[in-house]
């Protein structure tokens, strides 16, 4: 009998897995964090199994767990930010550089741990990717817990009031005022959101092989020609960030061990619905291992944004391997 039920739930649940992820990942801010807390949320339906009357769907009582299985971990994790999001102003990029190791950071996701290849609906897609473009996930950070759980449940997931109140165990008075102040801090977001990249535009495909071959070139002077005037650069663990192409030309020239061209070696990926480029820097055995990660903003033909992440675990989370594969 046990193993019947186990085999229903099963079934019910694990259909359900990858949209969890992106959900507990909304909440979180990281893939780690997210992949624990969807396990958490599986544990905990799996004991309550046995009293779930299907008064709701399968669907909306696993994102009550999920989302209160997140609340309970915040309660002891700090927000994950970005350099951007911590006040400070644009930084010296012939100044140090000042890693703070003990901040847990934002980190991307991986496209491949949002969308099943081939299978998603088209609305459903242009949904999903508004959800979880990089700045809004910073965005979300900014506020309390319970706003981000609140906002997400209302407007991500089209949820009613009176559904997320009692999901939550909030009044609808206390759901309708975290939502108040969730949208107010967020109102600035959509009016520098860029158009959703389509990686099928020409255009688009060809400024991202550009990046990647100047920088495999490394030749700084054409990675500053595909800067927005304006562009933003941040590099977390890294404190510092840095505005304007000529500044961050300087900063890759005064701070990147490359020494010239086949130094830095790039494969292709895509997080957030942004592309990503994998970079591998030559060590001193010749072979080039993982360097960091460069997830590209762009817009008006430009790069006017990159988050570059220099923790290498994520390459196994983007299921790249540590070291470049040889031809």
């Amino acid at each position: 009998m046990t193993v019947m039920v186990e085999d229903e739930f099963n079934a019910l649940v694990e259909p359900l897995r990858r949209e969890l992820v992106v959900h507990c990942y909304r909440m979180m801010g990281s893939i780690h964090d997210a992949e624990e807390q969807v396990q958490e949320t599986y544990i905990r339906a799996w004991r309550a199994f046995h009293g779930f009357e299907r008064r709701s769907s399968v669907r909306t009582w696993l994102y009550k767990i999920a989302t209160n299985t997140c609340l309970t971990a915040l309660q002891s994790r700090t927000r994950r930010p970005v350099p951007t999001g911590l006040g400070q102003p644009a930084a010296d990029p012939r100044g140090p550089l000042e890693a703070r190791l003990e901040i847990d950071w934002l980190e991307p996701l991986p496209d491949a741990m949002i969308w099943a290849e081939g299978s998603s609906d088209p609305a459903e897609v242009v949904i999903t990717k508004d959800s979880v473009r990089l700045a809004y996930i910073a965005a979300l950070q900014l506020l309390t817990a319970q706003q981000r759980a609140v906002i997400i449940l209302r407007e991500v997931l089209q949820w009613r009031a009176q559904e997320v109140a009692d999901a939550l165990d909030l009044s609808v008075a206390s759901v309708n005022s975290s939502l108040q102040r969730a949208r107010a801090h967020l109102a600035g977001i959509d009016a520098e959101t860029l158009p959703p990249i389509d990686p099928s535009d020409e255009r688009t495909a060809t400024l991202i092989k550009d990046f990647a071959d100047a920088f495999e070139q490394y030749d700084v002077t054409k990675i500053v020609s595909l800067l927005a005037d304006d562009a933003i650069w941040e590099m977390p663990p890294f404190l510092g960030w840095y505005q304007g192409a000529e500044n961050i030309g300087a900063l890759i020239s005064n701070h990147c061990p490359a020494d010239g061209p086949g130094d830095q070696l790039i494969t292709f990926t895509w997080a957030n619905g942004a592309p990503v480029l994998a970079l591998y820097m030559r060590s001193s055995d010749g072979s080039h291992r993982a360097f960091q990660l460069q997830q590209l903003t762009i817009g008006d033909g430009l790069v006017q944004h990159v988050e570059c992440y220099f923790d290498t675990r994520l390459f196994a989370a983007f299921g790249l391997p540590d070291v470049y594969p040889a031809d």
